[in-house]
């Protein structure tokens, strides 16, 4: 696995893994649909002082994404292909996130997606407050590290 900052190239394959990623666990939201939002919202991102890292195999394919924010340590994104869930692409790309941040990392996830909520809680985060999420209007867990 190798982890590097995300290249224009990459940005295709980021969408597409996005969507499958969020479709799989979200099927009655439709991701596709919401691409246009996610290239503004990584361009965004990055504009305001985020990273992007990619996580990719040794051919180059990208098998995940993630977005921190090195001032704030606010990370917005992390996105793994269906494929590769449970492959250790996440946990790769969040050890890289965390050492990029400011000795904080915080971040929204969904409460209904349970896998995501167990897996930030045992990479050492925890809960710090609720809210709903603007876009979906559904409820979000904010959690922290350390």
């Amino acid at each position: 696995m190798i982890i590097r900052a995300a290249q224009a190239g990459d940005r295709p394959a980021m969408a597409q893994l996005w969507r499958s990623a969020w479709q799989a666990t979200m099927p009655a939201i439709d991701f596709t649909a919401r691409l246009p939002w996610l290239d503004t919202h990584l361009i965004t991102l990055v504009a305001s002082g985020a990273e992007i890292l990619c996580a990719t195999n040794a051919a180059g394919i990208v098998l995940g994404f993630a977005t921190i924010d090195p001032a704030t340590g606010d990370m917005d994104q992390l996105a793994i292909a269906p494929d590769y869930f449970g492959a250790g692409a996440a946990v790769a790309l969040l050890t890289e996130v965390k050492r990029r941040a400011p000795g904080r990392v915080t971040l929204s996830v969904n409460q209904d997606n349970p896998r995501a909520v167990r897996f930030y809680a045992r990479e050492g985060f925890r809960a710090v407050g609720v809210g709903t999420n603007p876009g979906s209007g559904l409820d979000i867990l904010h959690m922290e590290w350390p």
